[in-house]
């Protein structure tokens, strides 16, 4: 499919890791990501298999779209009424990978699952992030909005936490608004759970 002039495609297994690549990269430097782990050199040695870790399980358990070129990569996940545990296996793999700050990876989630909304089918953007280089020049915004169609067609609202003030203001141009307080990570930054309305 194609919105405006950015091309968008589905993503498969032969894409894993470079698009946790391409997550590892934007994600380097945003507000929660010295909180996961402080040393800038560790970060950029766990974080590409990190990602693909949620690479996997987006396209095991929902929708992953790219760009021809793996610009950008976003992440959507269908949740139920009540949002489904993290897959079998998942706690021993994010230890491995994430060994010694596995901790603060562990309390992440923990945080985010808190604030998840129950109680209404949704689809979770799980992640959505755009190579450095390649930011500003609405590649984000095309993800957004191939998947949003679907979800309008649909009649199905979208959930995501905005990583910092700046992509806030990025959902909020596409129809979201915010959902209850900030997620205040322990000692940390916040996040900022959002939620777009089923258009129908």
């Amino acid at each position: 499919m194609t919105v405006g002039q950015a091309p968008v495609v589905r993503a498969d297994a032969a894409d894993v890791a470079v698009l946790g690549q391409v997550i590892a990269d934007a994600f380097h430097d945003l507000p929660p990501s010295p909180w996961l782990i402080a040393d800038p050199r560790a970060r950029r040695a766990i974080f590409p298999d990190y990602f693909q870790l949620y690479v996997e399980q987006a396209l095991a358990a929902g929708l992953v779209h790219t760009t021809p070129g793996r610009a950008g990569v976003a992440m959507w996940i269908p949740v139920g009424e009540e949002p489904e545990g993290p897959p079998d296996g998942y706690a021993e793999r994010l230890a491995a990978i994430t060994d010694p700050w596995t901790e603060r990876f562990v309390a992440f989630d923990e945080a985010l699952e808190r604030a998840h909304p129950a109680g209404t089918p949704h689809h979770h953007l799980a992640i959505l992030a755009v190579r450095p280089d390649q930011q500003g020049r609405g590649i984000g915004s095309a993800l957004l909005d191939a998947y949003h169609a679907t979800l309008d067609v649909r009649g199905t609202p979208a959930y995501l936490e905005a990583s910092s003030p700046r992509n806030r203001k990025l959902y909020l141009r596409h129809g979201y608004i915010d959902r209850g307080a900030p997620i205040q990570l322990p000692g940390g930054p916040a996040l900022y759970p959002m939620w777009r309305p089923s258009r129908i």
